[in-house]
């Protein structure tokens, strides 16, 4: 488990990061959102134990990470967004060095890192790391993420480089080590990954955490507090008839009559429901639309704004 209290890092008076408090729970897959500027890489070089806070504290399964900065990092995995390698070595040759870091037997060592290289699609490739592509690093930088076995894995925009291919394999390779208990928190600002891949999301804003929770979450939270209508989507069978009804806005009907949009100012649906059942209209469909992705998030930037 991830456990941030109240982290704060100065730069020059300067709050990088400010006040964030956050837990993460095991083998959950924690999404930190935001664009660049908004405290992301701060707060990931802070969990990771390169950077020191200047107030509060990461606590990565119960050790305070910048009391025991060593011990926590031989426990986690962590892949950067600029991924280091030694460019005259091989990628077995590179994850061998590794794990002599770690300590690791070389009995183990040996079948772990082709069980590695198989998984992120590496294996056979023979050349020094130098003649790499950038997505090539960016694979390799997976298996040694994942070299040590670790209980938590963080990842900063750890699909930057990589082809469709090779994010499709990340993303299989991530619930596969969720499943199994890991906990992994992966940083980016691309909205699109993050809403594929995590299971909970934290959103950085200049700093400040301004909100946490699965999508579906944020998503009703936003609508709840700033909705001021509400579309409602109706599919029949039959013909419907003019809805009536005090919250209602506008309604447009297409196919026949078949099809409606409703915007109302209230969720109506019960309602409409009844008035069709009333007439004998057979009932297709009846939804509330939900807020996009790109919505939910640009909203808690305005309400943080």
């Amino acid at each position: 488990m991830i456990l941030l209290e109240h982290l704060t890092k100065e730069y020059n008076g300067v709050r990088a990061v400010n006040d964030l408090t956050a837990e993460v729970p095991d083998g959950e897959i924690f999404g930190l959102l935001g664009p660049n500027g908004s405290g992301k890489s701060t707060t990931i070089l802070m969990l990771v134990g390169l950077i020191e806070p200047t107030d509060g504290r990461c606590l990565i399964n119960g050790l305070d990470v910048a009391r025991n900065p060593i011990t926590v990092r031989n426990r986690i995995g962590y892949m950067p967004e600029d991924v280091g390698f030694y460019p005259t070595l091989t990628a077995g040759e590179n994850l061998t060095y590794f794990g002599q870091l770690y300590g690791m037997d070389a009995k183990i060592l040996t079948p772990k890192i082709a069980g590695l290289l198989e998984r992120v699609g590496l294996d056979g490739v023979t050349k020094p790391v130098g003649g790499y592509s950038k997505g090539m690093r960016q694979r390799l930088g997976l298996a040694k993420a994942l070299l040590n076995d670790p209980s938590v894995i963080i990842l900063d925009e750890p699909t930057a480089n990589l082809d469709p291919q090779g994010v499709a394999d990340y993303r299989r390779i991530i619930r596969e080590v969720a499943t199994s208990g890991t906990t992994v928190v992966v940083s980016s600002h691309i909205l699109e990954e993050i809403s594929r891949v995590s299971t909970s999301v934290g959103i950085l804003s200049a700093g400040r955490l301004v909100a946490q929770g699965s999508w579906r979450d944020l998503a009703s939270s936003v609508g709840n507090r700033s909705a001021a209508h509400i579309t409602i989507r109706v599919e029949t069978l039959d013909p419907m008839p003019a809805f009536s009804h005090p919250d209602l806005i506008s309604a447009e009907y297409e196919q026949d009559r078949r099809e409606a949009v409703i915007v109302a100012r209230s969720d109506i649906r019960d309602d409409l429901a009844a008035t069709l059942s009333e007439q004998g209209i057979r009932l297709r469909g009846l939804s509330r639309e939900g807020l996009s992705l790109e919505e939910t998030f640009l909203s808690y930037y305005q309400v943080a704004g």
